[in-house]
């Protein structure tokens, strides 16, 4: 499953060379951008335009925002990221490399995009995010983000006291199951051909979840196309108006193996995520990282925050270079 592509206005790409390149234009992303703005440093965002959140028609769980579409909070960050001079660029990376350094020994980058545009930067934050991989259950693709969930902090409130079923894909799910209880008394666990310990089996009557063992074969619709269920195998169908799965996460990689990123598996086999340090930092210098590529589980307002540590953490990199390369320039004019 894609997400959908959404254009806006955009600024033209630097042909000087930027201090900090923002590959990704979400919350981690802008927020960084933002606050290296804020401190006078030259940063152009280059945003694809498909945000991991497209489907969701608010965004919950972050203080003053809560309800907020997400679009809308996104074009707020990128009017705000414009104000303090950041440049915002609609685009799709298609190579990022290390460059040769500068004259004084600085970092350089090499970025491409896909219609062939260049920008070079002395430093790149990553904050692509990540995709969202559903179970290749037939219909379940085209209720994602409504009535296929996969947050109770992001979507439960929304789809209390509903009828849910947990299709599982892992010892995640079991989880979920205990999350997505508390706002309904009516949960059917789908195993899917997941094992589920004795007491487990136990906790799960105890609360009046009901197992079901049958493997599912599709999502069915009502007559005007809301979710009504799943088919299993028997050809038995199970009434429920929402369905959650726990996705397998993948941090957005494309057009970034240049970097050389390290990258880790989730615990559980729930994905991949680029590895990293504190504020972000990776064992590729001159590049940071943050926000869901990173750290799949953060919401947006962790994700956000995280962007902003990211860019407090360049800005102090690119200060610490400024200054050394400043007083190699007053040394080499005393002699």
């Amino acid at each position: 499953m894609s997400a959908q592509s959404f254009r806006y206005e955009s600024d033209a790409l630097p042909t000087e060379t930027v201090d900090v390149a923002v590959i990704g234009g979400g919350p981690a992303g802008l927020n960084g951008a933002l606050i290296l703005a804020r401190s006078r440093r030259s940063v152009v965002v280059i945003d694809s335009g498909a945000p991991r959140n497209t489907p969701a028609t608010a965004m919950h769980g972050f203080i003053v925002l809560d309800g907020t579409p997400p679009a809308e909070i996104l074009e707020r960050g990128r009017r705000q990221v414009r104000r303090y001079g950041g440049r915002i660029v609609f685009g799709q990376v298609a190579a990022a490399e290390p460059a040769a350094p500068a004259d004084n020994g600085d970092l350089r980058f090499a970025i491409t995009l896909a219609d062939g545009r260049t920008v070079t930067a002395r430093r790149v934050l990553v904050a692509t995010g990540l995709r969202d991989v559903l179970p290749e259950v037939p219909g379940l693709a085209e209720h994602w983000g409504q009535s296929v969930v996969h947050c109770p902090y992001c979507h439960g409130w929304e789809v209390r006291d509903e009828p849910i079923g947990i299709l599982a894909t892992g010892p995640a799910s079991v989880h979920h199951a205990w999350l997505f209880r508390q706002l309904t008394d009516d949960l059917v666990y789908f195993t899917r051909g997941t094992v589920l310990d004795p007491e487990t089996r136990v906790r799960f009557a105890a609360r009046d979840i009901r197992v079901v063992e049958t493997d599912v074969k599709e999502v069915v619709n009502d007559d005007d196309g809301a979710l009504a269920g799943v088919r299993l195998a028997d050809g038995t169908i199970v009434a429920r108006r929402v369905l959650a799965v726990a996705t397998r996460l993948e941090a957005r990689a494309e057009g970034l193996e240049g970097l050389d990123l390290p990258m880790e598996d989730l615990p559980g086999n729930l994905g991949r995520r680029f590895a990293s340090g504190m504020a972000g930092t990776t064992e590729v210098p001159g590049v940071w990282v943050a926000g869901n590529a990173t750290d799949p589980m953060a919401q947006v307002g962790a994700a956000a925050a995280a962007g902003a540590l990211a860019g407090a953490h360049i800005n102090t990199d690119l200060a610490q270079a400024d200054t050394a390369a400043a007083l190699a320039a007053a040394q080499q004019a005393a002699r």
